[in-house]
């Protein structure tokens, strides 16, 4: 992998943990901020408006989305192409990028992408790695999979690593799962506040790994009532214990 591709995911790995339900900077504006494609749905498409006084400039890539070994993994990928991938926002304008799956057709499991759309400096030459990244977005895109809606099936396990409180996600659905604002109760009844917002995502057929925010002498041991926000959704769930 070249140096410039890898530079690229590894900063956008760290971004991921902080998108927010909304994308926007200073001036840019981006909507939606989360796509979802049907089985049979061959294209969308992202707004960009620009709320400035001045042209912003960027450029738009498209990346593969998997999870490997609890971690976030981008790979390029050319089965999801976005047009125009360079894009010059006029003041007070808007620009449309499409969004065009190379094959459409229905898939068993849910696909993944990230979109990366990148604001730079207009004195940088667009066609090459390593310009000046103002500001970087990310904005997930899902084709679900064909036939009756999907479902996320989850499985919770806290557990300690190097003295550290963890959580381990597995998701056996063919969808993915936003896990959202999110508390542990123990069995004393002592409630620990974990998320207040988006915490992450678990994809389909997938398993994702924190560390959670908690001190090391958190009473976390044993069975927990877990009450959290999946897919926009409240629920209340336990977590595996040996």
């Amino acid at each position: 992998m070249k140096a410039g591709v890898a530079s690229l995911i590894k900063s956008v790995l760290a971004l991921l943990a902080c998108c927010a339900a909304g994308v926007h900077g200073a001036n840019l504006q981006i909507s939606p901020v989360t796509l979802t494609l049907r089985a049979a749905q061959s294209a969308a498409g992202i707004n960009l408006q620009n709320l400035g006084d001045q042209p912003m400039y960027g450029q738009v890539r498209v990346f593969a989305w998997d999870q490997r070994d609890g971690e976030e993994v981008l790979a390029p990928t050319q089965e999801l192409v976005a047009s125009p991938p360079i894009v010059e926002i006029a003041a007070n304008s808007r620009q449309a990028i499409r969004l065009v799956r190379a094959q459409a057709g229905s898939v068993a499991q849910e696909k993944t992408y990230r979109v990366l759309i990148d604001e730079v400096s207009r004195d940088d030459d667009l066609g090459r790695s390593g310009v000046d990244i103002r500001l970087r977005y990310s904005v997930p895109v899902f084709v679900l999979p064909a036939g009756a809606a999907g479902k996320e099936m989850l499985d919770w396990h806290i557990f300690r690593e190097r003295g550290e409180w963890m959580l381990r996600i597995k998701n056996s659905g063919n969808v993915h799962a936003q896990i959202g604002a999110m508390a542990f109760t123990n069995q004393a009844g002592k409630e620990f506040v974990i998320s207040k917002g988006l915490f992450g995502y678990v994809l389909a057929a997938r398993m994702r790994v924190w560390r959670l925010p908690v001190a090391r002498e958190a009473e976390l041991d044993g069975p927990l009532s877990i009450a959290v926000n999946v897919n926009a959704k409240a629920l209340v769930a336990t977590n595996s214990t040996p």
